[in-house]
C-alpha cells in the first residue's frame, strides 16, 4: 500500500510531506496538532521530519508558516536556562546534599552545564536532571 502510494506521489511529480500551519517561536515546543500535510517536490520532501517526530521538540529558530522541518531546526527541550535559580546536587554514595545556585548556560536533560554554588560563590560543572535541578560532576 505504501509503495502504491510512493509510486502515485512521483508519478504525479511531487510527494507529501508535514508543514508548519502557524509561526512558531525560537524557544517553543512543537505539537503534533502544528502541522498538516502538503504536496511539494521530492527533494523538498527528501529531509522533511514527521509530525510525529518533531513533536515535544523544541524550536532551535524562528519557524516560518509552511516549511517543512529537518533536524537541524529542533531539538531536546531546554529544561534550565541561563540565569534561573536551580538546585544543586551532591552526591557521595547514598549521601545527597542540596543547596542553591544559579546557572551560568543553559541545558537539555543530561547536557553538561555550568553553575554558582550560591553558598560558596565556586563555579561548577554539572549535568542537567530536571528543570531547576542539577547535579555535579567529579
Amino acid at each position: 500500500m505504501i509503495a502504491l502510494l510512493a509510486l502515485a506521489a512521483a508519478a504525479s511529480g511531487g510527494t507529501e510531506a508535514d508543514v508548519l500551519v502557524r509561526p512558531v517561536a525560537r524557544g517553543e515546543i512543537l505539537r503534533q496538532d502544528d502541522f498538516t500535510r502538503q504536496g511539494m517536490s521530492p527533494a523538498a520532501a527528501r529531509y522533511a521530519l514527521r509530525a510525529e517526530e518533531a513533536a515535544g521538540k523544541e524550536a532551535k529558530r524562528a519557524l516560518p508558516v509552511g516549511i517543512a522541518l529537518r533536524a537541524s531546526d529542533i531539538g531536546p527541550p531546554t529544561l534550565i536556562r541561563r540565569g534561573d535559580a536551580i538546585t544543586l546536587l551532591f552526591r557521595d554514595g547514598r549521601l545527597t546534599i542540596s543547596a542553591p545556585g544559579k546557572a551560568l548556560s543553559a541545558g537539555s536533560a543530561g547536557a553538561p552545564i555550568r553553575i554558582v554554588n550560591l553558598a560558596s560563590d565556586r563555579t561548577l560543572d554539572a549535568r542537567v536532571l530536571a528543570a531547576g535541578t542539577a547535579e555535579v560532576t567529579p
